[in-house]
Formats: structure tokens, C-alpha cells, sequence
């Protein structure tokens, strides 16, 4: 019955995306998709999460990244969510926020800033966060729950606070040496979980661990291609 019910869900909520690739899952009874939405391979999306875009506004999610409960993304411009990613439930996406600093108008008669957001591969988002316009998210990285990102965060970096500041790195400094004294057995015992990905997911980290934040340069080069030089504001109407 709940392979019956997986099925016809799958078949409810494809339609709703431009492109949804091979050995998507639609959990959930309910999704809200408004606008240009792309999926990946393998894609997996829980109950009531929203996926909405403005004028030219995109969306797009890579393969086999996971979508929690109730979370929401809003884009005017461009989001880019990368591979094996994870949102867990509450998180906000949006590339998009009204302008309030400099005026003391009505925030709803003020121009929106709007700049795109890319949240790499691999990359951990833990419940209620909120990711704001402009930031990057580099490979690997995990943001603690209830954080503000307002700032880019490098390939496997801790960040977590409102607004969200860097906690440590996951193999760098006293912290992950602390965590590594005290769980690193847990490896030792256990091992990593067996995946077929696993060849793809060593290339993702071998290229973490060199230090580029590769999802900082494909959004500035989306910047660039929006003509977004600078900080940019929108009018309502647009």
C-alpha cells in the first residue's frame, strides 16, 4: 500500500516541475511548486515544502539531495542547491529581501535586494535555518540549527548563531581534534556506510579539502551573467 501510495504521488507531483530527473520521491501529500523548479536525479522531497520563483526567478536542486518538512524557497533570481545535500525541516531559502536599511518608509513600499544563492555539494542545513540573499555555502559544510546565514561559508566549515558565525572547521583546529579523541572510535569500529556513490563523494571531498569554495564562483559568475556587479534592488513591480 505505501509503495501504491509512493507511486501516485510521484505521478501527482512531477508534472509540476520543469525537469525532474530519474528515481525522484515525493513523500508528502502536499508540495507547492510556482515557477521555473528543476530537479535532479534521485531527488527526495518531504510533506508541505514550497518551491516559488519571481519574474525570471529559478530553482534548481541537484542530484539526490534531500528536502525536509515545511521547507521553503523563494527565488527572484537564481538558487543553486548542489549534489547529496541535506535541509532538514524549516529551512528558508530566499534569494530575495526588502531593502530597510537607509529608510525608515513602510518595509512593503521599499525596493527588494535580490542576489543568487548556491549552497554546494554535500552540504548539511540543519532545522530552521534561514539562508539570505547572496550567500554561498561551500562543499561539505554543516550550519547548526536556528542560524541566520548572511555571509558565504567555506568548503567544510561549522557555522552556526543568529546571525550565523564560523564555529570551526570539521578537521581543522581544537574542536574537531576534541571530537576526533573522543568519537573518532566510532570510525574505527564502524567504518563509513557502504554507498554507491561513494567514488563521487571522495571527488567532492578531495576537492572540499583543497580549500575552494566552489560555490562562491559559480555565484558570482551567476552575478555577472544577471548583471548583479553590485548589491541590486528590485522595485515591487519587478
Amino acid at each position: 500500500m505505501r509503495r501504491l501510495a509512493l507511486h501516485y504521488r510521484t505521478l501527482k507531483h512531477r508534472h509540476k516541475f520543469v525537469q525532474a530527473g530519474k528515481g525522484c520521491r515525493f513523500l508528502g501529500k502536499n508540495l507547492l511548486v510556482d515557477g521555473h523548479v528543476e530537479l535532479g536525479k534521485g531527488v527526495k522531497i518531504r510533506e508541505d515544502v514550497i518551491m516559488r520563483t519571481n519574474g525570471k526567478g529559478q530553482i534548481h536542486i541537484g542530484d539526490r539531495t534531500g528536502i525536509s518538512f515545511y521547507c521553503l524557497f523563494e527565488a527572484t533570481t537564481m538558487i543553486k542547491v548542489g549534489k547529496y545535500t541535506g535541509l532538514a525541516e524549516f529551512a528558508v531559502v530566499r534569494d530575495t529581501n526588502h531593502l530597510i536599511y537607509g529608510t525608515a518608509e513602510h518595509w512593503r513600499l521599499t525596493p527588494h535586494i535580490a542576489e543568487p544563492i548556491v549552497i554546494g555539494n554535500c552540504v548539511m542545513i540543519t532545522s530552521r535555518c534561514y539562508i539570505g540573499p547572496g550567500v554561498a555555502i561551500g562543499d561539505g559544510a554543516v550550519i547548526a540549527p536556528n542560524s541566520l546565514v548572511v555571509k558565504d561559508i567555506g568548503p567544510l566549515e561549522v557555522w552556526g548563531g543568529n546571525p550565523a558565525r564560523k564555529m570551526g572547521h570539521r578537521l581543522k583546529g581544537p574542536v574537531a581534534e576534541a571530537m576526533k579523541k573522543k568519537y573518532g572510535g566510532l570510525l574505527e569500529k564502524f567504518g563509513v556506510k557502504e554507498t554507491p556513490y561513494q567514488e563521487e563523494l571522495r571527488a567532492i571531498q578531495d576537492a572540499a579539502l583543497e580549500g575552494v569554495n566552489q560555490a562562491a564562483e559559480e555565484r558570482d559568475r551567476l552575478m555577472e551573467s544577471l548583471g548583479l556587479h553590485e548589491r541590486m534592488a528590485y522595485t515591487n513591480d519587478d
